[in-house]
């Protein structure tokens, strides 16, 4: 078997592509998630030159390193918490992390910060905030409901993340149609 683990491999979306294609390529997928694909077989690494190279046609990369594919799975797992877990957690941040990758949370906060620029912490805010700009496009929930869903202590706690994160109010943004979005993969 081989493992492999993907940049940019941030929802349901790019796992069917990335499947499509790996197995388009003649390659028989034992288990893909966000971010992660077992391949069934072992392959050479000129057949991962051949998957790597077909991927990155679709903006997606096969991480070679060990803090690189270390960044990925945070990553993944922090978007994971965001688009289907949302509410259901009730522990810390970094308590969840250290459940999920079983390693010292300053050890994976300091590699976080040094390679991406930015905290986990804040990483995580931006992916809720653009995850509140979605809810907030569809309009099917009230602002109380949207900090709800996405386990903000109060509207005013989203409202004032929000702007702190934009320049503007949730509703300056709903009733404006600068309503700007950010793709996950470009966090």
């Amino acid at each position: 078997m081989t493992n492999l683990r993907i940049k940019n491999m941030v929802c349901n979306r790019c796992v069917l592509v990335v499947k499509a294609e790996i197995e388009n390529l003649g390659h028989k997928i034992f288990f893909i998630e966000l971010g992660e694909v077992i391949l069934k077989e072992t392959v050479s690494d000129n057949d991962k030159l051949v998957i790597s190279k077909q991927l990155e046609t679709f903006g997606f990369e096969i991480l070679n390193d060990s803090n690189s594919k270390l960044i990925e799975k945070i990553k993944t797992i922090l978007i994971d918490l965001v688009q289907n877990k949302n509410n259901m957690i009730k522990m810390s941040l970094s308590d969840y992390l250290i459940d999920n990758l079983h390693q010292d949370y300053s050890k994976l906060s300091n590699l976080f910060s040094q390679i991406e620029g930015v905290s986990i912490e804040k990483y995580f805010i931006n992916l809720k905030i653009e995850k509140v700009k979605e809810l907030i496009v569809y309009d099917e929930l009230s602002l109380s409901e949207i900090a709800n869903y996405l386990n903000y202590s109060s509207v005013s706690h989203l409202s004032h993340q929000f702007k702190n994160t934009t320049g503007y109010s949730p509703t300056y943004f709903k009733n404006n149609e600068g309503r700007k979005r950010i793709g996950l993969d470009q966090l």
